[in-house]
């Protein structure tokens, strides 16, 4: 039961809610023709803390034209009761974020609201650009954020520049009525306003002027140069930028940044008279030699003597450099060719090391290993040569890559019964697993490969090298079957598992694709490409067979080569039978 002070504590705090619950339901919001009764007065104001004087009249006949219409001026000023103004409570700051969430994100993120939070009262907020009552569309001719208002709108605080972009071409494009013509937002964006002087250079021309600028739409519409973005980016200043400089010129260092003017105005900083003063701003002494060259160099010659010089000497130099190198491709690709037929016709190449069966299953493991390789990082990078090597064509790449993955999980099937069923191939299975004596092996060839010993390890038929792949090989052909099936027939998989599950598979599937071609460019190229006992391929992949010799030095103790010896206890290959690949011929010492 309850004591008497918890009893009286339970009825104090029922009361009081009670009491809350009441008071909130009298309460009523002051209706808008009650607001209207003061706000229509026009000499209504206020002095703000900047001392500002603040116009508080309300026209009823444009505020219902807003957009605003159907709120109420409670909805807005949510803090505002019928008590209102006599409870002499000055109204807070209307909070536009309860409606428009999103947008006061972007603005809070902008220099303006970080002006505002440094202390800054005058800094522009959301009524300032949008407007209090009286809000319109953007589209609205009447709209302060219509493009023709927009400098004058902006100018409230930025007045010369303001004046400056309406003097520019991008001004007098937008006073045309060309809605193409960039305006402040254009560049500075809308509501996460930033100061293009402190940022990126490389910003400003790859992001802010490429937007318009490298539009063929824009360029051809209004007869401009169509590749001047490009140009500029193949240009030293162009090429320094990308390349990290914060010093390099971008388009505003030389163009200018708000008053851009076509290079016939006088005034312009490009004009012919004016490009000394301009380019001197970086090159110190520049004379009027060093500015009549060109920024935005094409292919196509000029009229002037010098472009057309330069056109004909890049031409020439084309002609030399295909005919120079393509000699030297010829002559040391012939000759190359030649010396790798007569070492694979070298008669030392007689052991066996792969037999027909094994050498068709590596075929068609390298063939669609490349295949998925090209097709899969093809969709990855769209505009890679790798694309354009398969035509830019979605649905072949598509088909090819599901053609090449089922080829792969075919052959991977095959080789499990192969594993099974076929005497070498359970002999070639029982001789990939892992011993004790392979981690012998990968600690000496450790202390080997760091200088504290001279003597590398024997190896059987496979070591540690050869069983680490083969079974990466296993690992990455189940890995990437089951994830890529998923994430094709995904239709499918969702009507049982949730969506997340082919998102994951996608992860996995690109990754893995990842770390296998790594793996073989770093470790199987090396041992069967690169190194020098080997070099410049391993041709047992063709026809099987390895020198004696090699086979001596890589694969001592393999039981297929006479002579060689491998402890009982370490050894998993027996000695050859019938089945399984030997040497073919004994050379005679």
């Amino acid at each position: 039961m309850l004591t008497t002070r918890q009893l009286i504590t339970t009825l104090v705090a029922a009361a009081g809610l009670v009491w809350t619950v009441a008071t909130a339901w009298t309460a009523e919001a002051p209706k808008d023709s009650d607001c209207l009764l003061c706000h229509e007065d026009k000499t209504l104001a206020k002095t703000n803390a900047t001392g500002q004087v603040k116009s508080l009249y309300v026209d009823a006949a444009r505020l219902k034209v807003s957009t605003h219409s159907t709120n109420t001026c409670a909805s807005c000023h949510r803090d505002v009761t019928d008590k209102h103004p006599d409870d002499n409570v000055v109204p807070k700051p209307v909070t536009c974020a309860n409606c428009h969430e999103r947008l006061s994100e972007r603005y809070n993120a902008s220099v303006h609201a970080l002006a505002l939070k440094a202390g800054d009262a005058a800094a522009p907020t959301c009524r300032d650009c949008h407007g209090a009552h009286e809000i319109l569309p953007p589209t609205n001719p009447a709209s302060p954020l219509y493009p023709s208002n927009l400098s004058q709108t902006c100018g409230v605080c930025h007045d010369q520049v303001a004046a400056a972009v309406q003097a520019s071409v991008h001004g007098q494009g937008t006073a045309a009525g060309k809605r193409e013509a960039a305006t402040c937002i254009d560049c500075h964006s809308e509501h996460a306003i930033e100061q293009l002087k402190t940022n990126a250079t490389l910003r400003v021309s790859a992001e802010v002027c490429s937007r318009c600028h490298a539009s063929e739409r824009i360029n051809t519409k209004f007869n401009l140069p169509k590749d001047r973005v490009q140009t500029f980016f193949e240009s030293y200043h162009g090429l320094a930028s990308q390349y990290g400089s914060t010093l390099a010129a971008n388009c505003a260092s030389c163009h200018g940044y708000h008053l851009v003017l076509r290079s016939a105005d006088p005034k312009s900083s490009i004009n012919t008279n004016n490009l000394v003063a301009t380019c001197g701003k970086c090159h110190p002494g520049a004379t009027q030699n060093f500015t009549s060259g060109k920024i935005h160099v094409t292919g196509v010659p000029g009229k002037a003597i010098g472009e057309v010089i330069n056109f004909w000497v890049r031409r020439i130099y084309l002609i030399l450099i295909f005919g120079t190198i393509g000699f030297m491709l010829a002559h040391n690709g012939i000759l190359w060719l030649r010396k790798i037929a007569k070492y694979y016709r070298d008669g030392t190449r007689t052991i066996l090391r792969m037999d027909l069966c094994q050498r068709w299953q590596h075929f068609l493991l390298v063939g669609s290993f490349i295949a998925l390789a090209v097709t899969g990082f093809a969709l990855k990078w769209p505009e890679s040569w790798i694309a354009k090597l398969l035509g830019s064509h979605e649905d072949f790449r598509r088909w090819s890559h599901r053609v090449a993955g089922i080829i792969i999980l075919a052959l991977g099937v095959y080789h499990v019964f192969y594993l099974i069923f076929s005497r070498n191939g359970r002999q070639l299975f029982k001789d990939f697993l892992p011993v004790k004596k392979d981690a012998a092996d990968l600690v000496q060839t450790t202390r080997y490969l760091v200088g504290h010993t001279n003597e590398r390890p024997k190896i059987g038929r496979f070591g540690y090298a050869e069983k680490m792949e083969y079974w990466a090989v296993a690992w990455g052909t189940i890995i990437m079957g089951v994830t890529g099936l998923v994430i094709w027939f995904k239709i499918d998989v969702t009507q049982f598992l949730p969506r997340w599950i082919v998102e994951v598979a996608t992860t996995i599937h690109y990754y893995e694709a990842i770390l296998a071609c790594l793996a073989i460019i770093v470790w199987h190229f090396y041992h069967v490409m690169l190194d020098p006992d080997v070099y410049p391929v391993n041709f047992a992949f063709w026809d099987g067979k390895v020198s004696k010799h090699w086979q001596e030095e890589e694969h001592p103790l393999d039981n297929s080569v006479p002579g060689a010896q491998m402890p009982a206890e370490t050894s998993s290959t027996p000695t050859p039978g019938p089945d399984r690949p030997t040497n073919l011929a004994e050379p005679k010492s």
